[in-house]
């Protein structure tokens, strides 16, 4: 599949401004309080977000474009600490920075019963990393302001993806499918095996895509 060309970078930077102006601050009477207790902003920006509806894949950002938007996510963490600091409850803080898969990056939060709904999102695996704060050019110090935990950036399937042949179009679709995931299923990948069956989910398969920095002050 070929790479799409991103074209207009101006325009892209404006709306990177507009994507961080829009999530600088935290609605927490209407929002946070009141619904689920959890948040998140992620990168909103044309065509690093939604579906790409041609076949071609959008590239991650890079260069300055890709400077604009991190330096967005730090910003948006230091506005909702300071808003968080002045509710006097527990919360959970983080910058979550992937790569490579970088567009996927986010900050969120979460108060009250959910502080911990975050803990176990991603797997830490037993050899640790250490981010390089370098490559990130003017940002290094703003970065280093911040402790980052390193885990896995993974891709999950369970074993009822595939699914019955009934509810395919044909069975020609059926079998493609059973082949597309027995042969996934021979790429190197972790299995989690569930003590106790979720429905009729038995085991997930979880295939490394990059790393996740997690990144907050303690």
């Amino acid at each position: 599949m070929r790479q799409k060309k991103i074209r207009g970078h101006k325009r892209r930077h404006k709306q990177i401004d507009n994507w961080r102006l829009d999530n600088l601050s935290l609605d927490l009477t209407d929002y946070l309080l009141n619904e689920r207790d959890r948040y998140y902003a992620k990168i909103r920006v044309h065509p690093w977000s939604g579906i790409s509806l041609t076949n071609s894949i959008t590239p991650q950002p890079k260069g300055k474009t890709k400077q604009k938007m991190l330096n967005g996510l730090l910003d948006i963490y230091e506005n909702w600490k300071t808003q968080l600091d002045k509710l006097g409850k527990p919360y959970y803080l983080k910058v979550w920075l992937f790569e490579p898969r970088f567009s996927q990056s986010q900050v969120v939060c979460a108060i009250g019963d959910n502080v911990g709904f975050y803990e176990n999102t991603f797997y830490k695996p037993d050899s640790d990393k250490t981010i390089q704060l370098d490559r990130y050019g003017t940002l290094k110090t703003k970065l280093s302001n911040l402790n980052w935990d390193y885990s896995l950036d993974e891709d999950h399937y369970d074993n009822t993806l595939v699914g019955e042949p009934e509810i395919y179009v044909s069975r020609q679709d059926y079998e493609e499918t059973v082949k597309w995931f027995d042969k996934l299923l021979k790429k190197p990948h972790r299995t989690q095996k569930f003590k106790e069956p979720i429905g009729e989910t038995t085991e997930l398969y979880s295939f490394k895509r990059g790393d996740v920095w997690l990144g907050g002050q303690k």
